[in-house]
């Protein structure tokens, strides 16, 4: 097997590895996100308070912006030909999604914390 042919295996793992793993954590994150709302302000922080509900919320800000970035790497070397662009935009998308991803879990660990 080629290299690129040995990337793109371990690319379509990580993604649907990914994909599976953001399944419980998303059902989790529903039920709780409707619980709490119905609560208040008040019994959302305490719950962000939780370190498993923190830690819940890092696991899928993490997974979801690693997966989203993995969906759009796939698109951009699938449609776009522009070579120059295809890399500008490749850089973009990764460091977009490291910049929403580190600024998420700063704000679950500023809550936490408090």
């Amino acid at each position: 097997m080629t290299k690129s042919k040995s990337h793109g295996v371990l690319h379509w793992k990580l993604q649907r590895v990914s994909a599976i793993a953001m399944i419980p954590l998303v059902i989790w994150f529903v039920s709780s996100l409707i619980s709490t709302l119905i609560n208040g302000y008040d019994q959302s922080v305490n719950w962000l308070q939780s370190p498993i509900n923190a830690a819940g919320l890092v696991l899928l800000f993490g997974t979801l912006y690693f997966h989203a970035a993995s969906g759009l790497q796939v698109v951009i070397e699938d449609y776009v030909h522009n070579e120059g662009l295809k890399i500008f935009t490749l850089i973009l998308i990764k460091l977009l999604a490291t910049l929403l991803g580190v600024l998420s879990i700063i704000c679950v660990l500023k809550i936490y914390l408090h």
